[in-house]
């Protein structure tokens, strides 16, 4: 069976994941490759109605764990039903966030907690084995620059505002998780979010080739 390349772009609010994930695409698709372009929470009907639940509403509405695991369901039907048929059919899968979210945002976010970061790799072994993105784009800015950037963006959807609400000490927790993260592991790649647009992308697009990608 053939297999395909998957790429995970990351980042805290207002970094520009989804406009770089486009951009990545579209340029790969005119090269010939086949793409499938989704995201995280959502990316399949089962996940888009669980994203429902953990983006919107007031702040206080989950705990992290509950988080998690509504992250975790949502992330298997991703799996099953879009990420693991894709890469089985040999195409190249660029996801507006994976693991490294939850990772950040429910192990760091509320304060740095052990016991939730060994449950989070726990349950996702348990969903997913071994599987991990082959290449993933962290995109770092301050986060008070982010957070600006997300809330004045034309089209934002306002509904989908609960993780943006956080409290800035949040978004910086963010920030530093995703900074350790990146050391975990080569697949790592971290970009500066504060260039202009086709600055970011002509980075993207150099590792991206690089890696023989395309």
């Amino acid at each position: 069976m053939k297999k395909g390349f998957f790429i995970t772009f990351e980042g805290g609010e207002g970094t520009g994941k989804s406009t770089q994930c486009r951009l990545l695409a579209d340029v790969l698709t005119k090269s010939g490759k086949t793409c499938l372009l989704t995201r995280e929470p959502g990316g399949s009907p089962g996940a888009e109605e669980i994203r429902n639940l953990v983006v919107n509403g007031q702040t206080a509405r989950w705990d992290a764990m509950t988080e998690m695991l509504l992250f975790m369901a949502a992330r298997r039907d991703h799996l099953l039903k879009q990420i693991w048929p894709a890469i089985n059919d040999g195409k190249i899968v660029i996801c507006d966030r994976f693991l490294d979210s939850t990772l950040a945002y429910q192990g760091y976010g509320y304060g740095k907690n052990p016991e939730a970061i060994h449950n989070i790799n726990t349950v996702y072994q348990m969903i997913a084995g071994d599987f991990k993105p082959d290449l993933t784009f962290i995109l770092d800015i301050d986060p008070a620059e982010g957070i600006r950037r997300s809330r004045d963006r034309s089209g934002h959807a306002q509904s989908e505002q609960r993780f943006e609400s956080m409290d800035l000490s949040f978004h910086y927790n963010l920030r530093q998780a995703f900074h350790e993260i990146s050391r975990n592991e080569e697949r790592y790649v971290m970009i500066d979010a504060a260039q202009s647009i086709e600055e970011i992308h002509a980075c993207i697009l150099k590792i991206v080739r690089e890696r023989a990608v395309c």
